[in-house]
């Protein structure tokens, strides 16, 4: 049963759990403040010769494995990974991509890992899911960040070799609030006991070993502190009960549990990191995690612009190909510039996060949530372009003597990615939450403060001295300036865009937090397009700094991707403009108040003539 807590409690529990410290200097941070650091991306971190060697190794054995030995169809067929896949992936070594060489790993870069991601979702996500789930937030990545040295010693060769892992957070009652989580970890001689039902464990029904997030209970006597801790538990432990395999629209291959657990002894030695730590070794291991899924959505988007080349080039209607009509062509630039972008967002973060000389906890959290909207988005409109061919299955194009293009099944599959590892609406929070921290930092006492007076008193001093420095560079950049920038040529303009916006966003914020002061958490979809501008210029910046390397490490490229990055940043900057215009006129408050009415009942006679399978079935 999930702990019932206030909103003010349920508040208090994510915001200790948050990284608060900024040890490394941030893009995104600097960008939500109006500061356009340009030289944090660019110029982009060569990549390693030795890293690039290992992994295109790698990548050519894994797809040399796909092509020869996986077979799409089957897995959407049989709605399972078969075992002889599952054994294959592990001879490779792909359960070990992410842990370093020392710990019985492969060690590949952030870079290949995520390009190996890009291979294995496009021939079937549920293969993708699997070892993202296994690599990007199971058993492996915490213990790396917040492990002992005995704990790697003894888990990661296995996770590595052979055993598959799960991460089990979520209950029934408990989603985007840990505060309410339910599973308890009752201390006893030696460790803990484990009761509780974890939900939606990816990896779960087949797992070995995963990381379960319970709650310890304080003990004032015993100076425990307690709070949500993570544990690794050996999956055969005496009293894990997988209960279900579920079953969803997409990803029909994985291995997703309810997974119960009754007095389940894990030792002392399996606490990962300290009691009370679990939620802030679940978020920080997002922190670099999270570049799994838009991974994913780069290789989607990618093989749809080739599905949409191929299809528009060949398919004749009304005497020309139906990529010659302009509806049509719309389509496929829009996909084609999309993919790029994406590609360059991913990775110029996934480039940052190899290099290790800044903190890309936003820029990571932007790439999902924006790989996600935006993957989806592709998808959508590569059906639309195939019509009754997107609409129709693999395996009956296949049967009737098509190609078996999968546009069907990848719409399923990618509409998840908008809901894993934090919806949107949740990541537009998060990442709103990073967006505000500076100003939360000097003037939150008099947006939201409890404090007596004088408390409020210091802190309008000190607000008064951050503001009357930081607002008036928000006035004039290298934006204004038509030379800045030049060595990007033609694609200068969109880097001067970007710095122009980057200071208008970071008025626009203090605009919202003086009319809204303290209110403004809950004015969620003004804060969400908030966080959609600052993404979108994000993703414009990493588009001219991704042609640029393209220009410098692959020059035969060069117009190609540059025609790319120039369309998809117009593509972009539209989208920035209609943004900020609806971050001042809109009808938030009028949708909000209707729907208030929907909950209370006032238009039920909307819902009349219809009949409800699901009532009929309760």
């Amino acid at each position: 049963m999930a702990t019932e807590v206030t909103e003010r409690q349920a508040r208090a529990v994510a915001e200790a759990a948050r990284e608060r410290e900024w040890r490394l200097p941030s893009f995104g941070k600097e960008l939500f403040l109006g500061r356009f650091r340009l030289d944090l991306i660019a110029p982009q971190p060569r990549l390693d010769p030795a890293a690039v060697e290992k992994g295109e190794a790698f990548l050519a054995r894994l797809r040399g494995f796909l092509e020869a030995e996986v077979d799409p169809l089957e897995i959407e067929r049989e709605a399972r990974i078969p075992e002889r896949v599952i054994d294959g992936l592990k001879a490779l070594g792909a359960l070990g991509m992410k842990v370093p060489e020392e710990y019985g790993g492969l060690g590949l870069s952030q870079v290949y890992y995520n390009r190996a991601l890009q291979l294995t979702g496009v021939w079937h996500a549920s293969i993708s899911t699997l070892l993202s789930a296994h690599q990007s937030i199971g058993v492996a990545e915490p213990l790396m960040l917040f492990g002992s040295e005995e704990q790697k010693r003894r888990w990661l060769p296995l996770v590595s070799r052979d055993h598959i892992s799960a991460f089990l957070l979520t209950e029934p009652d408990v989603g985007s609030d840990p505060a309410r989580l339910g599973a308890t970890a009752t201390p006893v001689d030696d460790g803990y006991l484990l009761n509780g039902l974890k939900l939606w464990a990816t990896n779960g029904a087949i797992a070995d070993v995963v990381v379960v997030m319970a709650k310890v209970p304080a003990d004032e006597e015993a100076g425990r502190r307690g709070g949500i801790s993570a544990f690794v538990l050996p999956y055969d432990s005496p009293g894990v009960t997988v209960e279900h395999r579920n079953a969803f629209m997409g990803l029909r291959g994985i291995e997703n549990s309810v997974t119960r657990l009754d007095d389940v002894f894990v030792p002392a030695e399996n606490l990962i990191g300290k009691e009370g730590q679990g939620l802030k070794i679940a978020l920080s291991t997002l922190n670099t995690g999270r570049l799994a899924l838009p991974a994913i959505c780069v290789g989607v988007a990618k093989w749809a612009t080739k599905v949409a080349r191929e299809f528009a080039a060949e398919r004749v209607q009304w005497g020309q190909p139906v990529g010659r009509h302009d509806a049509v062509a719309q389509k496929v630039a829009f996909i084609a510039a999309t993919a790029f972008g994406l590609e360059a967002m991913l990775d110029v973060a996934a480039r940052m996060a190899d290099d290790k000389r800044n903190d890309v906890r936003i820029e990571a959290a932007i790439a999902k949530l924006y790989g996600s909207e935006l993957g989806w988005r592709v998808t959508d409109e590569l059906m639309q372009i195939r019509g009754g061919r997107g609409y129709e299955t693999a395996a009956s194009l296949k049967a009737r003597g098509e190609a078996p293009v999968p546009v069907e099944q990848a719409m399923r599959d990618m509409r998840i990615n908008r809901i894993f590892e934090g919806s949107s609406e949740i990541m537009h929070l998060l990442i709103a939450r990073e967006a505000v921290d500076q100003h939360l930092e000097v003037a939150g006492e008099l947006l939201d403060g409890d404090g007596d007076l004088k408390a409020k008193g210091r802190a309008a001093v000190d607000a008064g001295r951050f503001y009357a420095k930081w607002l008036p560079q928000l006035a004039l950049g290298e934006g204004q300036k038509p030379s800045a920038y030049a060595e990007y040529g033609a694609l200068a303009g969109h880097l001067r865009f970007v710095e122009r916006n980057a200071r208008k966003l970071a008025r626009s914020t203090f605009y919202a937090m003086g009319r809204w002061q303290g209110g403004l958490e809950r004015r969620q979809a003004v804060l969400g397009r908030i966080v959609d501008i600052g993404a979108e210029l994000f993703a414009i910046a990493s588009a001219v700094v991704y042609a640029q390397t393209i220009r410098e490490e692959q020059p035969q490229r060069a117009a190609e991707a540059s025609e790319l990055a120039d369309l998809f940043a117009q593509q972009a900057e539209r989208r920035v403009k209609e943004l900020f215009g609806a971050l001042w006129s809109n009808e938030d408050s009028a949708n909000y108040e209707l729907a208030q009415g929907v909950l209370a009942g006032r238009y039920t006679f909307l819902e009349e003539g219809i009949a409800d399978p699901a009532d009929a079935a309760g």
